[in-house]
């Protein structure tokens, strides 16, 4: 038994009833998010856990966690601050919009362009 599932059965189960039992791997989403809430992000760890709650490979929910923004596979601070940097975002100004919060911030461009960065106080 994983951790998740000793700590937050009532959820978990909750969530796993929302889908047939021969497509439990449609609950992945919902159930990284508890993982993320519990650890702070998505961990081998939690990852791990989550494949084995709906009997899937770890690569498969690592994937998933690639995927979207909101999933972070490393270490974030207290808040988290995204930027759009799509065309209409650029055209608006997004990009001296960074440059400013950067500077605000007392964080390095290069680290937030890939990857992100953390303030000193997290």
């Amino acid at each position: 038994m994983t951790q998740l599932l000793e700590k937050y059965p009532t959820e978990i189960e909750k969530i796993l009833s929302k889908y047939p039992p021969d497509r439990k791997q449609s609950a992945v989403l919902p159930l990284l998010y508890i993982a993320q809430q519990e650890y702070g992000y998505c961990t081998p760890d939690a990852i791990r856990e989550v494949a084995e709650i709906v009997e899937v490979e770890p690569t498969e929910v690592d994937a998933v966690v690639g995927f979207y923004t909101l999933f972070f596979d490393h270490p974030v601070g207290k808040h988290v601050v995204q930027v759009c940097n799509d065309l209409p975002c650029a055209l608006h100004g997004s990009d001296q919009f960074l440059d400013h919060a950067c500077q605000k911030l007392g964080v390095d461009k290069q680290q937030v362009e890939h990857g992100g960065a953390t303030t000193a106080d997290g």
